[in-house]
């Protein structure tokens, strides 16, 4: 059972690094995009266009949640989830005599992967910016559907249209 946890956990650490990671993305992408791109999906009605117009209009307040706010707390949790693994390992397997070298391998392995993987997202992100952030609006629209909100309510008339034949 104990293993069980320990795996667990280490599941839920890769999880928070890769959504920090994720997120720095998100952030890079909307500062690296422009709007123009966003205008001419608009005006063919491509799903998401609209709200990545928005998303580029307010790229310092994107950028600022999605790479401060979330990547200082998933910067935060990953650290307390390593600290969590090192005293499980040790506690189960009777390695106090190695605490600290455990300790600086967790903490190695969880930088590097937060570091590296921050570091490419960052080239991907502003290599693709216009595709990532055109993704980040579909699915964005997809969850104000959801939540009830309508996003682009009454813009699309052809739509309409064609759905009322």
């Amino acid at each position: 059972q104990a293993r069980t946890a320990f795996w667990v956990a280490a599941l839920v650490l890769f999880m928070v690094i890769f959504l920090g990671i994720i997120f720095d993305i998100i952030g890079t992408a909307t500062t690296s995009a422009t709007e123009k791109p966003f205008h001419a999906m608009a005006s063919d009605r491509v799903p998401g266009a609209q709200k990545g117009v928005e998303l580029v209009r307010k790229a310092d307040q994107v950028a600022n949640f999605c790479n401060d706010v979330v990547g200082d707390i998933c910067g935060t949790v990953s650290g307390s989830i390593g600290a969590a693994l090192v005293i499980n390992f040790m506690v189960n397997h009777d390695l106090s005599a190695y605490r600290d070298l455990i300790s600086l391998f967790v903490v190695g392995m969880i930088s590097a992967l937060t570091v590296g993987g921050k570091a490419a997202g960052k080239t991907f992100a502003i290599k693709n910016s216009t595709r990532i952030l055109l993704y980040v609006a579909f699915l964005l629209e997809k969850v104000e559907v959801l939540i009830g909100r309508r996003p682009s309510q009454g813009k699309n008339k052809r739509i309409k249209k064609k759905t009322e034949k």
